[in-house]
């Protein structure tokens, strides 16, 4: 939901919030009285839920200018005249109130539907984090090689489509992106550094902070494919060493660890075994 991200605002301690009136206009409520019908809802259910409903949904008045009529429109009126005002019922809201606004909106509203599929990624997205940032060092490692696993498949099937058929294309493929992320070392070359066998799987011996930064580049490489429409083994190529160039600058400029300065880590094929026999014992 680009809207409803575009209408957040700031306070002088730069905690989010989002107003209610605006809101009201994203979500396609055109009377109040009806929008104030749903926010009086998520408040019941804020209560049910054991949050304190005045820490989410602070209520605050807005000025407006009240209409001058027609005959100020066609300049019978003093121009000068100052307009009216009136007060006006609005709310300061969290995300959270903003959520259950949207879970109990109209679903039959094509906008209230896409909020509530946008909300449940996005509670779904913080649960994994949290989860994940439980994990001990090894569980994260697991995890992650998994998921390059699986996203290299699809970049590879992707990278096929595109035009890199021979096993040398994809070979100078799969290197362009180390190369790019790793400032210039090829996938032989980090292998040597590692010291690990050539035949080896390098991405085996990364810590989760380095294959973060592969898995990252993996899945950025396949948008930016689709999404330029890439349909040579040429240019496939080089978006691939263009997006992990793009990954290793903003490692750079967040002052992060360059993955080539990671330390190389005991294989997870190893720790595989390890979990197998924890397992069975």
């Amino acid at each position: 939901m680009q809207d409803f991200e575009s209408i957040k605002h700031l306070d002088d301690d730069g905690v989010e919030f989002w107003r209610a009136r605006e809101l009201q206009g994203v979500l396609q409520y055109k009377e109040w009285r009806n929008f104030e019908r749903v926010i009086d809802t998520a408040m019941i259910a804020c209560k049910i839920s054991q949050h304190e409903v005045r820490n989410h949904f602070v209520e605050v008045s807005k000025v407006i200018e009240m209409p001058m009529g027609e005959e100020f429109s066609r300049g019978f009126v003093d121009s000068n005249k100052t307009p009216k005002t009136k007060k006006i019922k609005d709310y300061k809201l969290t995300r959270y109130a903003c959520y259950l606004i949207v879970m109990n909106g109209d679903p039959r509203k094509e906008v209230i539907a896409r909020g509530q599929t946008y909300f449940a990624v996005k509670t779904r997205q913080q649960e994994f984090q949290e989860l994940f940032h439980q994990l001990s060092e090894d569980d994260k490692r697991l995890f992650l090689r998994s998921d390059i696993k699986q996203k290299n498949m699809i970049l590879a099937e992707h990278a096929k489509q595109a035009g890199v058929i021979t096993s040398k294309e994809f070979a100078i493929f799969q290197d362009a992106g180390y190369r790019g992320l790793y400032g210039g070392e090829t996938r032989a070359m980090i292998a040597e550094r590692k010291g690990v066998d050539v035949e080896e799987e390098i991405l085996d011996y990364m810590g989760s902070e380095e294959l973060a930064a592969n898995l990252f580049r993996i899945t950025q490489t396949d948008a930016a494919m689709k999404r330029d429409k890439v349909w040579t083994a040429q240019s496939a190529t080089d978006t691939h060493f263009r997006v992990g160039a793009t990954v290793r600058k903003a490692i750079a400029e967040i002052g992060g660890v360059m993955p080539e300065d990671l330390p190389t880590e005991k294989s997870i094929k190893i720790i595989e075994r390890e979990k197998r026999k924890s397992v069975k014992a």
